[in-house]
């Protein structure tokens, strides 16, 4: 993905959140780099309320998008052209784990959602979280509280902490990214291990790969 046009959608996501999201109930904050026992991870969007948290990926693509659910990667059509790019849930599924774990948190108050910011369609069914538009709208049909105002004065403490204390930059996320999707030991999706799996069925039976311990959970694969 081009940079510039990546650094453009997030810019629009801001707006629309500092729009759309009524301030005293909702904290936003935009670029976190969290560290992790398996590498980094990068969160374009975290708002914080007491009806949630929230990850929103950003994605600013244009013309028709096609994908599912499982699939790793998802395409682009456009002026007759096609690109592949990573399956943004499989994004949000790392970042939510990392999150958890880096707030001390259960996952359960914690929602993911992917918004495209591009004049874009989508070709396929996709999940609810995916959307292109009324980002805050979908934010604030979350409305029962599940979080305490302590809970949410902690966990903003803590964003605000390590912001003031991290010197992770965008360059060590990449580093990160290439290390860590170079790995034959660890899932890069989950930070689970990764396991020595065999095809069981079809013309590729008996073919070996890497699969993450975590599955179904986690179906990420890999070649041996």
């Amino acid at each position: 993905m081009n940079p510039f046009r990546g650094w453009i959608g997030e810019k629009k996501t801001t707006f629309y959140l500092w729009l759309s999201l009524p301030k005293k109930s909702y904290y936003t904050f935009h670029n976190i780099i969290l560290p992790s026992k398996n590498g980094t991870t990068q969160i374009d969007h975290l708002i914080i309320s007491v009806f949630g948290i929230f990850i929103v990926e950003t994605k600013n693509k244009k013309g028709w998008i096609f994908g599912t659910e499982q699939q790793p990667n998802w395409t682009q059509s456009i002026y007759g052209k096609k690109y592949s790019f990573q399956n943004p849930l499989r994004q949000t599924f790392r970042q939510k784990k990392v999150l958890s774990e880096f707030l001390n948190l259960d996952e359960s108050n914690i929602y993911t959602v992917i918004y495209f910011v591009g004049n874009c369609q989508f070709k396929t069914a996709l999940p609810d979280n995916v959307i292109r538009s009324g980002i805050g709208r979908f934010i604030k049909r979350f409305s029962n509280q599940i979080l305490s105002t302590e809970d949410v004065s902690r966990v903003i403490k803590a964003v605000d902490k390590h912001l003031s204390e991290s010197s992770l930059s965008n360059r060590d996320h990449i580093a990160s990214l290439r290390k860590r999707h170079a790995s034959n030991t660890i899932c890069p999706r989950c930070g689970s291990n990764l396991i020595e799996r065999s095809v069981n069925w079809g013309s590729n039976a008996g073919t070996k790969f890497l699969g993450c311990e975590n599955y179904p959970k986690c179906q990420f694969t890999k070649n041996a």
